[in-house]
Parts: C-alpha cells; structure tokens; sequence
C-alpha cells in the first residue's frame, strides 16, 4: 500500500514540476511584481506589519516550533505521543533537512530580489533563475524564497503523520502549505521575491520531505526481507 501511495505522490511530484517550468516560461514573476513595484521601488517593503510580524515573526516563530520538535522526540505532546520515536525524529530532522537545503540552494544562487532590479530603483537586471552562472549585476542569493520555508519546511511532516492519521497529516499538511504561501505573498509585497521562488520553495521542501520518507522505510523494511525471504522458501 506504501509503495502504491509513493508512485501516486511521485506522479503528483513531476505533474508539479511541470507546472512550474510553465510558470517559470509565462514570465508571469515580473508581471506580479510590477503590480506590487514601482520605479521608486515596493511601497509595502517597510511595512511595520509584514517586516516585524510577517517576516521577523513568523522566522522566530518557526525556530521555535523546530526547536520543540526536537523536545518532542524525548518528550512528546499530543498527537506526537501516537508516534513512535523514530517517527518524531524523523519529523524533526525532515523540517530541519527543508529549511537547509533551501538555504543552500540561495547560497549559490546569482539570482537577486525584485526589490534589487533597476525597474523597481535598483541596479540589477532581469536575469531567470535558470541562467546558472550569469549575475544580474545585483547581490544575488534570493532565489528561492529562503522565509516561506519557515512554513513549507514543515510539508515533509505529511509523509510521518500519515502513517498513524490520513486526517490529521492532511490538516498538518493543508496548513503548512497555506502558511507558506500567505509568508510567500508577503515577501512578494514587499519586493523580496517573484512568485516561482515561493512555489519553487514549496516543491524543494516536499522532496526533501518525500526522500527522507523513502529513505526511512526501505531501510526499516530492509531487515525483515530476508526473514521473509527464509520463511516463503521454508
């Protein structure tokens, strides 16, 4: 049943994939981000609201929240108990895995903020995110959206919590994706990121997420395939 569920889901990854490399085609980024920029640059980028609770809240928020996942894995709450300990860890680690591998990918990243181009006030110039190795003339490393993965990191929690409720990882799993895309919508307010570096987020989390899962049960199912190996030729 799992490894039917994990072809679905696989089929689901490379469908999203493909509707993002039409996004990425439709140019749609700087269609959006000139409906929140100006040529004297975002209006909403110091907005008390989006920059001390939107931004700088909702960061400090999601450490918390992966600082106790961690607490959890010795001392769980609620629906955590139903998990086993490898279960809780492997939340953990997974949320953690998410939020790192974002930021390494923008450590690398030549492609800089809307906020940065010479249309909205800045120096850079439009360059995609896939011309990899040509600098826009800006500071680079925006691409992806390094604070909607305080929320979309928490996507992979859907592969754990599934095991003990279908439920309640479509509820952990419906809320982590809106939550980062209400973090992603703010960002782009504010002229901190295009559209594709938030969705872009959202599927680098959910593959992180999806590898760890694999990865966890070929190597908890691994010991019992030659007991049932012996037991069928017995």
């Amino acid at each position: 049943m799992t490894r039917t569920a994990n072809l679905r889901l696989g089929a689901l990854t490379l469908l999203a994939l493909a509707l993002l490399m039409i996004w990425d085609a439709s140019h749609g980024d700087l269609l959006l981000a000139r409906m929140a920029g100006t040529p004297m640059g975002f209006p909403w980028r110091e907005n008390p609201f989006l920059v001390h609770v939107m931004h700088e809240g909702a960061r400090n928020l999601s450490w918390l929240l992966v600082i106790g996942l961690f607490v959890a894995i010795r001392w769980p709450l609620g629906l955590l108990r139903k998990l086993p300990t490898r279960d809780r860890a492997q939340l953990a680690v997974t949320v953690l895995a998410s939020v790192l591998a974002v930021s390494a990918i923008k450590h690398f990243s030549d492609t800089s903020c809307p906020w940065d181009l010479n249309e909205f006030g800045g120096v850079a110039h439009y360059v995609s995110h896939w011309s990899w190795g040509v600098g826009d003339g800006g500071p680079g490393g925006c691409f992806p959206a390094g604070h909607a993965s305080a929320a979309f990191a928490y996507v992979g929690g859907y592969f754990v919590l599934r095991r003990a409720s279908a439920r309640a990882a479509f509820i952990w799993l419906g809320v982590a994706v809106v939550a980062g895309l209400v973090l992603g919508f703010a960002q782009q307010l504010r002229g901190a990121h295009y559209m594709s570096h938030t969705l872009w987020t959202a599927w680098v989390c959910w593959v992180v997420g999806f590898a760890i899962d694999v990865a966890v049960t070929r190597r908890n199912q691994a010991p019992l395939e030659p007991a049932a190996s012996l037991h069928a030729s017995s």
